[in-house]
């Protein structure tokens, strides 16, 4: 059988994955808030966990793993959004919860095991704060049931900061109900205009923190393998999760994945900088959701990832030249799956398909792509060239360069490319020559003022 290795936050080491129980492999990642559609970060993890999961329905069987991921459809964000569009709660949620499936799923992931909703475990969370409360790690005030962190001794272990640290540095709330300032709230109260439930503390909500372990607990029980999401979480959320479980009387999870962060084009992904976009604004450029699946992984979950438009037309080259090679009936290579066992090494899978290609081996190739989720039937139809000739474009953008590599004055080779790449237009300029290639997000209409 193929061995696993993982890197395990909690003891910063990669380790040889051993499950619980070779026929019940548990896994649990966070999901997203539901009130807007999922930003281009937002499916990384989801892409890095869907890997994880293939690789683990491989080793152990299809029938053999569970895999969790929740929707957080309780949150002052989704209130907040209520109250600025005049919408329901409900009408919010249940629409953000359809377009998040569709964007993960046109991204060539699989549907998790369950996909637990947060209001749907509102009973299940109480009973978890009521032992909480019992046991004495947990305290009721002003309306409010706050966990008590000075009664975890392990609290900062999994993040490796001090208290000092996480109190100068986190999001940890000042509040004078609280006993101390890295104390969290479980429970809070509820005023008559946003979602509450009747509880031994009067109506109220829950926290963020205590969904995940009450769900986790319920539907994978005391103890689970894998608990993975993306490492902004570390510190507070799973490092709460972990107080709050452990608690309670649940050992939690054994195996923490945790993937870095996205950048685009080299800086931090924000709307003040004008480059940040959702999943679907790149399925709605044109950009196929395998493309996207492509360039993430290029770069290995534990290393920060930068989206570029290169990356993205060099992925959508590769992946078009590949569907033309692939063929039917092929096994997985060994090589492939050793490189995703070694700690989900992406781009080492990725070497191996570019060798299979390079060898003609279409059957191998088709299969082992196939496994991490590529050259589907599902995600196909993209990669069809419009039949369009762009041999003036061509011509005027070669004279364009000889002109330039005269004068130095590069401006309207510069212009030129970038208004044919705003068409849908690749352009692949090299010493041999130039060659211009329509692409599936190809706007004819756009090419009609180049000149």
């Amino acid at each position: 059988m193929t061995i696993l290795h993982l890197t395990n936050t909690n003891t910063r080491r990669k380790e040889v994955f051993e499950p619980i129980d070779s026929q019940n492999v548990r896994m649990y990642v966070c999901g997203p808030t539901v009130y807007d559609r999922a930003h281009i970060g937002n499916a990384r993890p989801v892409i890095v966990f869907d890997l994880l999961f293939r690789l683990l329905r491989h080793v152990y069987g299809e029938n053999a793993v569970t895999y969790v991921r929740n929707f957080t459809d309780v949150e002052d964000k989704i209130n907040d959004r209520a109250a600025q569009t005049g919408r329901s709660i409900s009408e919010i949620t249940s629409e953000t919860i359809k377009w998040y499936i569709e964007d993960m799923t046109a991204l060539g992931t699989l549907e998790p095991t369950h996909m637990p909703r947060a209001t749907a475990y509102i009973a299940q969370m109480i009973t978890f704060i009521e032992k909480l409360v019992a046991g004495g790690h947990a305290y009721e005030a002003q309306g409010h049931v706050l966990f008590s962190v000075d009664s975890y001794a392990e609290y900062g272990a999994l993040s490796g900061r001090s208290t000092k640290d996480m109190i100068a540095g986190a999001r940890v709330e000042i509040a004078p109900y609280k006993r101390d300032p890295m104390d969290f709230v479980l429970w809070k109260p509820s005023s008559d205009d946003v979602p509450g439930w009747d509880s031994p503390w009067g109506r109220g909500r829950p926290g963020w923190h205590i969904e995940c372990s009450a769900m986790a607990a319920d539907l994978l029980g005391d103890t689970f393998d894998i608990h993975g999401g993306g490492n902004d979480l570390q510190f507070p959320h799973h490092e709460n999760e972990i107080a709050q479980s452990r608690c309670a009387g649940h050992a939690f999870a054994r195996y923490w994945v945790h993937n870095e962060m996205l950048q685009v084009e080299g800086k931090k992904m924000s709307k003040s900088l004008g480059n940040f976009f959702t999943v679907r604004d790149l399925l709605d450029q044109g950009v196929a959701g395998e493309v996207i699946r492509m360039v993430f992984m290029g770069t290995h979950y534990s290393k920060p990832m930068d989206w570029t438009e290169r990356k993205r037309s060099e992925a959508e080259a590769v992946l078009r030249k590949w569907r033309g090679l692939a063929q039917p009936d092929g096994e997985i290579s060994q090589v492939v799956i050793d490189a995703l066992a070694d700690n989900l090494n992406t781009p080492g899978a990725i070497a191996e398909l570019h060798k299979l290609a390079g060898q003609g081996d279409g059957a191998t190739l088709a299969a082992s792509a196939q496994m991490l989720g590529l050259l589907t039937d599902d995600l196909s139809g993209w990669e069809a060239v419009p039949d369009v000739d762009l041999s003036g474009f061509a011509e005027l953008l070669a004279t364009a360069r000889a002109t330039a590599m005269q004068t130095k004055d590069f401006v309207k080779v510069d212009r030129l490319k970038s208004e044919l790449t705003a068409a849908g237009v690749e352009v692949r300029m090299s010493k041999s020559g130039i060659e211009l290639l329509a692409g599936a997000g190809f706007d004819a209409s756009k090419l009609e003022d180049i000149k």
